[in-house]
């Protein structure tokens, strides 16, 4: 798939950041941090964004993956007490810590750019099918929230096989939501025993601005 982005670069000390950013920001799509899970409703484009942002994860070790979307609650579906969230994607190689993100997202400018081109999941690859929720399995995200951002911390194999969730949502979801009326379509990306695991709804309606 071809992703429209922008590359950002930043300082904090000695050391350059890269944050990577959708040149335009999917309108309706929205995370809320939950009690018991993390809960994320999305449209067909903006699930078909986060999948191309989540394979580009997969090969951007060096930079972080920013989908600013916390303002989109506002329009999304009632969000009550829970609060809004920002997405960041990060390898765990780089070693970055959530605390310095509030310092680094205020440095970076408006940013440059770039149209990166990702291989997109096979049309038989099917969510869920890789063990990485099998309790014996190490290769996990990690989770930290820290000024109203998820960050997302994994390996570039995690990064590539979960990109599938939100492919498939985007593929599967408006014909399910259409054929079956008053159901839902969702999938589920299982996390660290100690974190929350995400539950992302596919979402056709959505209130009006």
């Amino acid at each position: 798939m071809r992703l429209h982005t922008t590359f950002h670069t930043a300082r904090l000390g000695a050391t350059e950041f890269k944050v990577i950013r959708p040149a335009r920001t999917p309108a309706r799509a929205v995370l809320l941090d939950d009690t018991w899970h993390l809960n994320g409703w999305f449209d067909q484009e903006a699930a078909r964004i986060t999948a191309g942002l989540w394979a580009l994860a997969a090969t951007s070790p060096r930079s972080l993956v920013h989908l600013p979307i916390r303002a989109n609650a506002a329009g999304g579906p009632d969000a009550g007490t829970r609060r809004p969230l920002d997405l960041v994607l990060l390898h765990h190689s780089l070693q970055f810590a959530p605390s310095r993100w509030k310092e680094l997202r205020g440095r970076l400018g408006p940013g440059r750019p770039r149209t990166v081109d990702l291989p997109g999941p096979g049309p038989g690859a099917e969510p869920g099918a890789s063990d990485l929720h099998h309790r014996e399995n190490r290769d996990r995200f990690r989770q930290d929230i820290h000024s109203e951002t998820l960050f997302m911390t994994g390996s570039a194999r995690t990064f590539r096989e979960t990109a599938g969730l939100f492919a498939n949502l985007a593929r599967t979801g408006p014909g399910q939501v259409f054929n079956h009326r008053g159901r839902h379509y969702c999938r589920s990306l299982y996390c660290h025993p100690c974190d929350r695991d995400l539950h992302l709804e596919y979402c056709e309606e959505w209130p009006r601005p």
